[in-house]
């Protein structure tokens, strides 16, 4: 297994208006995604990471039944089944955020991760669930309304050409699952998310960039771009990015344009990172009890 890894990141716009039907958003998002993630392989990226639940519209813009027929199981579901053969075809790694079903009625905002040779590695639910009003139009991120919980923790999969955790949107603001998944032993950890411009743009480069240093690790962080109708709640600034364990950007993208945003990782700097700085060793976990009690 090679040092040096690309990755590829991928930023795009939702274009079709909200009051389509729910098929209809998914067939232009994964037609385009297709294009995007085949763009990516031809630019030598070997691990490539969509943004969150990519095939439709940022919908918790709004409280509807509706988008549940959205939902798929994964690994049994199509949206999966379908990029597992195109993983396989093309050689690459492919985080692919989706929302998930499972059983009758059962929804999580989900990630599955698929390895290089098409299998199915396991997934992510997202743990960090917000639900704010936004603005005086009825917007808001009632993501409570459509998702549970993630129940699966803070897993790190070994995929082909690297150590990987997945962090979805809001957990950015957590470092204690930042913490977990560099103690798993993650290389890169991916952060897809769904963000508009407001209230916490001014943290998208500090945050994640934190966690990185904190950690030792490289983070890929994925935002949509784009402002999508009928709720017009705000602008996704896109922005993606990928930033090495020192805090440093490697590769940025734009704030509206759908983009592949390619750039390398090298483990090396990881190893010398944690070497020079011991975050891990200089630990004091029986120090940090009151971290797990409710309080205040």
């Amino acid at each position: 297994m090679s040092d040096r890894v690309k990755i590829g990141l991928i930023q795009a716009k939702h274009e079709v208006d909200g009051s389509e039907p729910v098929n209809v958003h998914k067939e232009k998002a994964i037609e385009k995604h297709i294009r995007l993630v085949k763009e990516a392989a031809d630019k030598g990226a070997q691990i490539i990471c969509l943004q969150e639940v990519f095939y439709g519209p940022y919908f918790c813009a709004e409280q509807s039944p509706k988008w549940y027929d959205s939902a798929e199981e994964i690994p049994d579901g199509p949206t999966t089944t379908r990029f597992q053969a195109i993983a396989k075809n093309l050689g690459v790694v492919i985080i692919l955020p989706i929302y998930e079903r499972e059983g009758i009625a059962t929804y999580y905002n989900a990630a599955a991760v698929i390895d290089a040779d098409g299998r199915y590695l396991g997934k992510y639910r997202k743990q960090h669930i917000p639900h704010v009003g936004v603005g005086d139009e009825g917007c808001g991120f009632w993501e409570k309304f459509y998702f549970k919980p993630g129940n699966l923790g803070y897993p790190v999969f070994e995929t082909a050409f690297a150590k990987i955790g997945v962090y979805i949107c809001y957990d950015r603001h957590f470092p204690e699952g930042a913490r977990l998944l560099g103690l798993k032993g993650a290389e890169i950890v991916f952060n897809p998310s769904a963000t508009v411009a407001g209230l916490s743009e001014y943290l998208w480069k500090l945050e994640q960039p934190a966690h990185a240093v904190a950690n030792g690790y490289y983070l890929g962080a994925i935002n949509r771009v784009g402002i999508e109708g009928p709720w017009n709640m705000g602008e996704f600034y896109g922005q993606s990015y990928i930033v090495d364990p020192r805090g440093n950007f490697v590769s940025m993208g734009s704030r509206d344009q759908d983009e592949v945003i390619i750039g390398e990782i090298d483990k090396k700097m990881i190893r010398e990172v944690r070497d020079t700085w011991q975050f891990y060793r200089d630990r004091r976990p029986e120090t940090y009890g009151d971290m797990t009690a409710l309080l205040p």
